[in-house]
C-alpha cells in the first residue's frame, strides 16, 4: 500500500463506522462544496480544499510522499520527537501513523466536533439545541488550539525524512461503534453489568491491569443503565458540560465517554446521568487496533509504541 491508500482507507472505514450514516455525510460535503464555489478568488486561495474530500480535518498525511511504497508502520497514540526519534533508531521504519492529530490535524480538530450534534440529535436531544451548545464548545476548543505548537513534531519528521501522518476521528467512528455493538449485544441492565461487559473486550482487559480501566464516575453499580447513550467517544473531543441535562430529557439514563473534566462530570450528576468512563488511551487503542487490521490484511508490519496497546482481531 501507499501512504495515500493507507489515508483514503482511513477516510472510507471512518465514514463506514460514522453513526451520522453515509448520506448524511455526503449531504455535509455538498453543502461545503457550494459554499466554496460560493467564495471569492481570496477566499478560496486561504481555504482548506481537502475538507471538500475528507470529512475528518483531523486526519491528515502531514509529511512525506503520498505515491511512497509503505511495507513496516510504526504507530502511537501520541507521536512527539521521541516517537520519530525511535522510528530512526529502527531504520525499517517507512511510515510513523499518530492516533492524536499533529500539525494540520491539531489545528482543525474543533472542526471535527460538528460530528457531536447529529450524535445528540441522533439520541433525542433536539438538533437546535444540540447546536447552540456544542457551538459554543467549538468556539472554545478552537481558542484552546490556538497557541498550540502545532508543527513541532512535523518539522522533527522533515528533518528525520519520515513520512508522519495522523488518523484521529476516523479510528474514535470505529471504537465508537465497536464499544455500541458489545453493548447492545450483551444488553446490561445495571451499570456494573456495562463495566464487566467493557472488561471483558481485549483492550479494556488490558487497561485493567494497570489501573485504567474502566470506571464509574457518576452513579454506582446497583444503578439502572437506562438508555445507554455513546456520545463522548467521537467527535474530536468534550463537548458541552451542558448537554447532560438535555440527554437527560431525551430519556439517557448511562453515559460511555473516554474521559470527563470535572465541570462535565458536575452537570452529568445534576442531571442524574451516570456515566462510565471506559478509559482514554485503551479506548483509543480499540479505534487503533480495528483500523490496523485493515493493514494487516494488506501485509503491512504494525510496530506500537506511546501507549498503544497492538491487539489483532485478524485470524491467524
Amino acid at each position: 500500500m501507499t501512504i495515500e491508500e493507507i489515508y483514503n482507507l482511513a477516510i472510507k472505514e471512518g465514514i463506514k463506522a460514522d453513526f451520522r450514516g453515509e448520506e448524511e455525510i455526503r449531504n455535509n460535503q455538498k453543502r461545503l462544496k457550494e459554499k466554496f464555489d460560493k467564495m471569492k478568488e481570496g477566499e478560496k486561495e486561504e481555504y482548506d480544499e481537502e475538507r471538500l474530500t475528507n470529512p475528518y480535518s483531523d486526519t491528515r498525511i502531514l509529511f512525506g510522499d503520498p505515491k511512497k511504497k509503505i511495507k513496516n508502520v510504526l504507530v502511537g497514540i501520541d507521536i512527539d520527537g521521541e516517537e520519530m526519534l525511535l522510528a530512526k533508531e529502527m531504520k525499517n521504519i517507512d511510515l510513523v501513523v499518530s492516533h492524536h492529530p499533529r500539525g494540520r490535524g491539531l489545528a482543525g480538530l474543533d472542526d471535527v466536533m460538528q460530528l457531536q450534534v447529529d450524535v445528540m440529535h441522533m439520541y433525542g436531544v433536539p438538533v437546535n439545541i444540540a447546536e447552540k451548545m456544542i457551538r459554543k464548545r467549538i468556539e472554545e476548543v478552537a481558542r484552546g488550539l490556538s497557541p498550540a505548537n502545532h508543527n513541532r513534531v512535523v518539522d522533527t519528521a522533515r528533518h528525520l525524512d519520515i513520512p508522519l501522518m495522523c488518523i484521529h476521528t476516523p479510528c474514535d467512528n470505529l471504537a465508537a461503534r465497536f464499544v455500541d455493538d458489545k453493548l447492545k449485544e450483551d444488553k446490561p441492565k445495571f451499570v456494573g453489568d456495562v463495566i464487566d461487559s467493557l472488561k471483558k473486550v481485549p483492550e479494556y482487559k488490558e487497561a485493567v491491569k494497570t489501573g485504567v480501566g474502566p470506571k464509574i464516575f457518576v452513579g454506582g453499580r446497583e444503578n439502572r443503565a437506562g438508555k445507554i447513550v455513546i456520545s463522548e467517544m467521537t467527535g474530536g473531543t468534550e463537548g458541552a458540560p451542558e448537554i447532560y441535562e438535555k440527554l437527560a430529557q431525551a430519556g439517557a439514563g448511562t453515559v460511555i465517554g473516554m474521559h470527563i473534566s470535572e465541570k462535565h462530570r458536575e452537570e452529568a450528576e445534576k442531571a442524574h446521568i451516570n456515566v462510565v468512563i471506559a478509559g482514554h488511551i485503551s479506548s483509543d487503542s480499540i479505534g487503533v487496533n480495528l483500523f490496523l487490521d485493515y493493514l494487516e490484511k494488506k501485509g503491512i508490519n504494525i510496530y506500537s509504541c506511546s501507549g498503544l496497546t497492538r491487539v489483532s482481531r485478524n485470524k491467524k
